[in-house]
């Protein structure tokens, strides 16, 4: 008698543990499909994860599956009761069934499931798979209902500064499968907007500036390509800013004798105000096929150059340098050569300063 009792309690809390387990996994396999992002494992399947390309054909079923678990999930559940009310009775045994569902079949199976999910589902992928066929007469019904009612929930809309905080957590995770590159791109695209022209423009100080009268040679050549531009803002003469074309590096090349720069440039000049977007901008260089403008202020004095590599550049969030360039940015040289001159300026006023009491003294 006692072999048969002790037999007895065994069996008892192997189907208990069995009861819980399956309780467990199905509603963390329930909650975790419906958590993962189909694009994103979609990614995953593209680039070779054996796991991720077996969920990814459950999750297109997803509400059939889930249907598929409810059912699992509830004989588990009133198993769980049966057995508990089997060995105590009352209040006690509605909380201790409660207590046990609850802690072991709902809570920590999302806990620790719903991060393992993919590898959890790929592990039973033949079973679900099973499971689904066994019961799809019941629950096609059910997963068309659900789908009616989950699957079409309005989208969430996230402002600009959560899409950038999202991604700057995607880039610091480890578990991340977007590339440091494509975030740095990404959060490049969402500025892009703010951005104005004067913020990346060529200044004025850094422009090399080609006089239309300025024959076509070697000099010219050798000084063009040390300035590292390939477009270039002609103008009549260099003490007025009088923009009449514009002189493309590439149709200097073969060039020789007595041509000069008025018959190698394009007789066009585009013109943008340094406040304007860069959005703007680049529907400007899409729209006039023009890949250089020149930018002017409110005063409508010249204050610099645009190209179409100045606004690509904040697209992809690197400088885009050619074998000619000397300086990765422009913008720097021209800030450094303003304090250049602001501190010869202040040393000048300086020496001013100090000299003059001598000259009284001298007096």
């Amino acid at each position: 008698m006692r072999d048969n009792g002790h037999m007895n309690d065994l069996a008892y809390a192997l189907v208990l543990i069995c009861a819980v387990g399956i309780s467990a996994l199905c509603a963390g396999i329930s909650s975790g499909i419906f958590s993962l992002n189909r694009y994103h494992l979609k990614r995953k399947a593209q680039f070779g994860d054996k796991n991720a390309k077996l969920v990814f054909s459950m999750h297109a079923q997803r509400f059939e599956l889930m249907s598929s678990l409810l059912i699992v999930n509830v004989l588990a559940n009133t198993t769980i009761v049966v057995l508990v009310n089997s060995r105590i009775t009352g209040a006690l045994a509605v909380l201790l069934s409660t207590i046990v569902i609850l802690l072991f079949g709902e809570l920590l199976p999302m806990v620790y499931i719903k991060k393992n999910v993919i590898w959890t589902a790929a592990k039973l992928h033949p079973v679900l798979t099973r499971l689904m066929r066994f019961t799809g007469p019941v629950t096609r019904g059910l997963g068309h209902l659900f789908s009616a009612w989950i699957g079409n929930e309005q989208q969430v809309i996230y402002s600009k500064e959560e899409l950038q905080r999202m991604f700057d957590g995607q880039e610091l995770s480890k578990n991340s499968d977007i590339a440091a590159d494509e975030a740095r791109m990404i959060r490049k695209v969402l500025e892009f907007g703010d951005k104005k022209i004067r913020d990346v423009m060529t200044p004025r100080k850094v422009v090399t500036l080609v006089e239309q009268g300025d024959k076509v040679g070697p000099l010219l050549m050798d000084e063009l390509h040390k300035s590292g531009h390939s477009r270039f803002p002609v103008v009549a003469d260099k003490k007025h800013d009088n923009f009449v074309g514009t002189l493309y590096l590439h149709d200097l090349i073969g060039e020789q004798g007595s041509k000069t720069v008025k018959d190698l440039m394009q007789k066009d000049v585009r013109y943008v105000h340094e406040e304007q977007s860069l959005d703007h901008a680049l529907r400007a260089f899409l729209k006039l096929r023009h890949h250089l403008f020149v930018v002017v202020n409110n005063f409508e004095e010249f204050v610099g150059v645009l190209t179409i590599e100045d606004v690509l550049e904040e697209i992809i969030g690197k400088e885009i340098v050619d074998e000619f360039d000397e300086h990765d940015d422009l913008r720097k040289v021209a800030k450094s050569l303003a304090d250049e001159e602001h501190q010869q300026h202040s040393g000048i006023r300086a020496s001013q300063k100090s000299a003059q009491p001598a000259v009284q003294a001298e007096k």
